[in-house]
């Protein structure tokens, strides 16, 4: 029997041990160990929570007990997490996580210490919920060499776009349903500004090419600046505004890597992720693009997440099953500024037909855009690609006009 303790009993924490209690018997075949939890970390009192005497308000109880060899941190944040399963690991206790914040920041570290201490760091959870992506990627594509990563990895802001795209929701009535119906927080600024995928294309570029990048290091933009003409204006172009995390290997081995709203062609496999689900694009150089979807948050799907990590730890006591990256530096992600890409432009003018001719004599060439019932002072274009710093200086030079918004077009 092999005893474990739980620390953090919200959302995930309560899932985890629902599915621990519920499919007991499957999961001790699978692990060849009946799995026992023996403690349950909470400050609050939960009188009529199954395992009710199990719940401890002190960690120490955990840390100290030699009992006790898998720890499952799920409270989130980064304080008090990191000294925990710091401490948890120095202890000899092998830990399991859903905490994308701390993976991000502190992955590095702990995985080091973890590896020292011949233990296991296992967080298939913090990325995409249910969806398998992080044992994918470092055990059934490791014969490839990894060209990028493309995601929708929030499902909170793909449900508010998606009721944009398909209902004419604007960003404030979408996001008060997302309220309504759980999927965003009281205060949602951490997903609709684009944090929460920030910190999953961290993980995702840390475990791919093998050195920490840590969220400071990526340019981030959130959906809030998204508005309906903007939606229709991707319609005309022939595609969907998706919030996508991307990162890409350069020759050079620096990586590219951003957080932003872009247009996504109706042909490309992520236009079609809709609602609170994820989707997750790898590309290697043997397989080519290679598709993980599903849903990327919720109670059960998580945990589900979190107990496969914890049945791996059983199963591997003795042969230890290391996930390592090395720490990052500043110089090892490249200026998002000199990434080439394509902008969408809407902007507005006295003159809309002279600015939009400037803007063609600027760029070298646009595309024009139309969509129906636009005010007459409104253009749109999309420019041909160049280095963004490069886009930014041209789209100053255009006179007497007030540029309302300007969105990256996607490569994949």
């Amino acid at each position: 029997m092999v005893q474990i303790a739980v620390m953090g009993y919200g959302v995930v924490g309560s899932g985890v041990v629902e599915v621990l209690k519920n499919h007991a018997e499957n999961i001790a075949k699978r692990a060849k160990e009946e799995i026992r939890i023996k403690y349950i970390l909470d400050l609050r009192d939960f009188p009529d929570a199954p395992f009710a005497d199990r719940f401890t308000k002190s960690f120490d109880d955990i840390v100290n007990d030699p009992e006790v060899r898998i720890v499952v941190e799920v409270m989130g944040g980064l304080n008090p997490a990191y000294d925990y399963v710091r401490r948890c690991l120095l202890a000899g206790k092998s830990v399991v996580t859903s905490n994308k914040e701390l993976v991000a920041a502190k992955g590095a570290q702990l995985l080091a210490l973890a590896q020292k201490m011949n233990l296991n760091f296992l967080f298939e959870a913090s990325v995409g919920g249910g969806i398998p992506i992080i044992r994918p990627i470092s055990q059934c594509l490791a014969a490839n060499d990894l060209i990028g990563i493309a995601g929708i990895l929030n499902g909170t802001t793909n449900f508010i776009l998606t009721k944009m795209i398909r209902e004419q929701m604007n960003f404030d009535e979408a996001l008060a349903l997302a309220q309504k119906l759980g999927y965003a927080e009281h205060d949602p600024s951490a997903d609709v500004d684009g944090l929460d995928a920030c910190r999953k294309i961290c993980i995702l570029a840390s475990l791919a090419f093998g050195r920490h990048v840590y969220p400071e290091q990526v340019h981030t933009e959130g959906i809030t600046g998204i508005s309906l003409p903007d939606v229709e204006y991707a319609g005309v172009w022939g595609g969907v505004i998706k919030l996508i995390g991307r990162v890409k290997m350069m020759e050079n081995g620096q990586i590219q890597i951003i957080v932003c709203p872009m247009f996504i062609s109706r042909e490309s496999q992520l236009a079609n992720v809709d609602d609170v689900f994820n989707g997750i694009m790898v590309r290697g150089d043997s397989t080519g693009d290679v598709v993980f979807y599903g849903k990327g948050a919720g109670k059960l799907p998580t945990a589900s997440a979190v107990v496969a990590d914890v049945i791996d730890c059983v199963k591997h006591f003795k042969a230890r099953k290391y996930l390592f990256w090395e720490d990052g530096s500043p110089d090892y992600v490249q200026d998002y500024l000199s990434d080439k890409v394509s902008f969408y432009v809407r902007a507005s003018a006295d003159d809309p037909e002279k600015a939009l001719k400037d803007a063609d004599s600027v760029f070298g060439g646009v595309t024009r855009l139309v969509r129906k019932k636009a005010p007459k002072n409104e253009f749109a274009f999309v420019a041909d690609q160049m280095p963004e710093r490069d886009f930014l200086k041209k789209l100053e030079k255009l006179d007497g006009v007030t540029v309302a918004s300007r969105i990256r077009i996607a490569d994949f």
